[in-house]
């Protein structure tokens, strides 16, 4: 075995023209030319015919990797196109060696890959690295036709020539393919931006006027007026809309933080809000960044984006402050303004009801601190602002602390089952849809397959497995969450929903965000209503729950439980808040619930504002 170092003898005048010739066709064949293969076999081909063989292989070499791969071959059937650890064959040698190898008879690589039955087993062959900024991006053999040649380091030199020509095609396959990508993603950004530029102009139009026109109804109505209320709450409504469709497009999911960091996607973020609003908000980074998983900067971002949309909507602050706290134990999200803040009293006002879109949010945001395994506590005194605090631990990984909650979604209509699905696939990563079945049976056969954690279902899926379930055709022994797709429920359909263990509705009217958080609540174990379905809910119970409310008399401690509740806190929060222990808050819930008959928390604050 030797090293290729002396410089190469002088040849015949014939000789260095049919070189130059041929290197001059090579040059020609590298220009504008980027598809990898067929550039590398040329070179591999002018080579091979230059030095007067027949054979010879190029391989693409990763190194950080540890691996090779053999792209083209020419004569040798070296397994052209399978991947090979670096500590085997002649590339093994070459990458070690870091230079030319040159040898007398190829069997004595170890470990190589060409049989003892083939011809070239004992043939001679150059094995030259192809080196691009220090690092071996790949290697160039050639070999002799049979034993009775060997190669000189003049020949080793001029394979090492077409080696840099082999760089030289890498390089430019790979830039132009890098090219090619961004132009891709400039064109889906492209596309993005005139999608948002649309619904800015067409719908962000329409709320202005719808806006305008609300404005105009207020001044028109009779001070105390009961229509007042409903002016407010829809204006709040078209406000949070209009946000919404200048920030980004419904549906577009967390795209924000497409190739970005948390920081980078929360700065842009507030940029946005800026631009869109007068609020003036910063952000603050603490500690050394930590790498996080996708699911976990995803999670976080929406938590922070949720909050700095209340503040936009309801807080009617002039200053909000983003911090992200890096320390040993996870990340921490802090989201602080300056606006009116809130109390019980304060949202039996204008923002009125536990489904509103700010308790919905609150929601939304304990939801995915608890999805991650970690905390949300909410800090607000009327007159002095509202602070959001998320604390989410993150392993030395960064891996997510729990899998994704696995949902069914069984709807009769193709239409609506297809929506719901891409809405949830779109926007909601914490949950992975395992199955979409449209009848009965599927239905019954993909829970007992698949085990879900939780069924999204239309009204007449609930009412066939319901009725399969009490004639025993369904047996399911666990007490799966199940969220209702009905618009305009009756009472008798809320009744036997209740009874059917759903954990929240959605309607034809549901926003993204909406069937987002309501799923994302259910699979936690919490219950909530979107908009729609807590009016009708509310119309329904109207004058009864009113009268219930009147003949039950609550003790302090439980109103003080059931106004926080109110406020979107958990029981761990109450405690916190009233310095009793959880097992105490729940059993002031427990005990409010027998004494109204209310069948989950939702209910009983709702029978809370109907009361008033």
């Amino acid at each position: 075995m030797q090293l290729s170092t002396p410089e190469r003898p002088k040849q015949p005048l014939a000789t260095a023209r049919s070189e130059l010739d041929r290197i001059t066709e090579l040059a020609g064949d590298l220009a504008g030319q980027f598809e990898l293969v067929p550039l590398l076999e040329r070179v591999l081909g002018h080579a091979v015919a230059l030095l007067g063989c027949e054979s010879g292989s190029i391989s693409i070499v990763h190194e950080s990797e540890g691996y090779y791969r053999k792209e083209v071959d020419q004569g040798v059937g070296c397994l052209e196109g399978q991947t090979f650890p670096l500590t085997e064959g002649l590339t093994g040698q070459i990458v070690k060696r870091r230079g030319t190898v040159i040898l007398d008879r190829y069997a004595s690589v170890p470990t190589g890959h060409i049989s003892p039955d083939d011809p070239r087993w004992g043939s001679a062959v150059i094995g030259v690295p192809i080196s691009w900024d220090g690092g071996i991006i790949g290697t160039f053999a050639i070999f002799s036709d049979g034993p009775g040649r060997t190669f000189t380091a003049a020949d080793a030199s001029l394979v090492e020539l077409f080696a840099n020509h082999a760089a030289i095609a890498i390089m430019n396959s790979r830039l132009h393919n890098a090219a090619a990508g961004r132009e891709r993603e400039a064109a889906v950004a492209g596309e993005r931006e005139r999608a948002v530029r649309d619904v800015h102009e067409t719908i962000g139009r329409s709320l202005g006027s719808l806006l305008l026109h609300l404005d105009r109804a207020d001044k028109a109505t009779p001070a105390g007026s009961p229509a007042t209320q409903h002016i407010d709450s829809a204006r709040v409504l078209a406000h949070e809309a209009l946000f919404d469709t200048r920030r980004t497009v419904l549906g577009l999911g967390p795209s924000s933080l497409a190739g970005k960091t948390l920081e980078e996607a929360v700065r842009s973020e507030l940029k946005r809000v800026e631009a869109t609003s007068s609020l003036d908000a910063t952000l603050s980074v603490v500690g050394q960044p930590h790498d996080l998983a996708a699911e976990v900067a995803h999670q976080v971002f929406m938590i922070v984006q949720e909050a700095v949309g209340n503040v936009v909507a309801h807080a009617h602050a002039g200053i909000c402050r983003v911090g992200l706290f890096y320390n040993a134990a996870g990340i921490t999200a802090v989201i602080e303004d300056n606006g009116r803040g809130f109390d019980a009293a304060a949202k039996r006002g204008t923002e009125g009801s536990p489904s509103s879109s700010a308790s919905l949010g609150l929601h939304g945001m304990a939801a995915r601190a608890h999805y991650l395994r970690g905390e949300l506590s909410i800090d607000s005194t009327p007159g002095w602002g509202t602070s959001v605090r998320a604390e989410v631990p993150y392993s030395a990984s960064g891996e997510v602390s729990r899998e994704r909650w696995q949902v069914l979604v069984a709807c009769v209509q193709p239409m609506v089952r297809a929506g719901l699905v891409r809405l949830l696939e779109t926007s909601e990563p914490s949950v992975q849809v395992m199955g979409e079945p449209g009848s009965l049976e599927d239905l019954v056969e993909s829970i007992s397959l698949l085990q879900p954690d939780m069924i999204v279902l239309d009204w007449d899926l609930l009412e066939q497995y319901t009725a399969a379930r009490q004639t025993g055709s369904a047996e399911d022994p666990v007490d799966r969450p199940v969220v209702a797709v009905v618009d305009s429920p009756t009472l008798d359909q809320l009744r036997l929903a209740a009874a059917s263990g759903v954990r929240g509705f959605l309607s034809s009217k549901s926003t993204p965000a909406e069937v987002a958080r309501v799923v994302v609540a259910a699979a936690r174990g919490d219950a909530l209503l979107d908009g729609a379905v807590f009016t009708r809910f509310t119309e329904a119970h109207g004058n009864a729950a009113a009268q219930e409310e009147r003949s039950v008399r609550l003790t302090a401690r439980e109103l003080e439980v059931r106004d926080l509740l109110g406020q979107g806190l958990a029981d761990k929060q109450i405690a916190s808040r009233l310095a009793i222990s959880v097992k105490t808050v729940e059993k002031h819930v427990g005990a409010m619930l027998r004494k109204t008959g209310a069948r989950n928390r939702t209910m009983l604050v709702g029978l809370q504002h109907q009361s008033q």
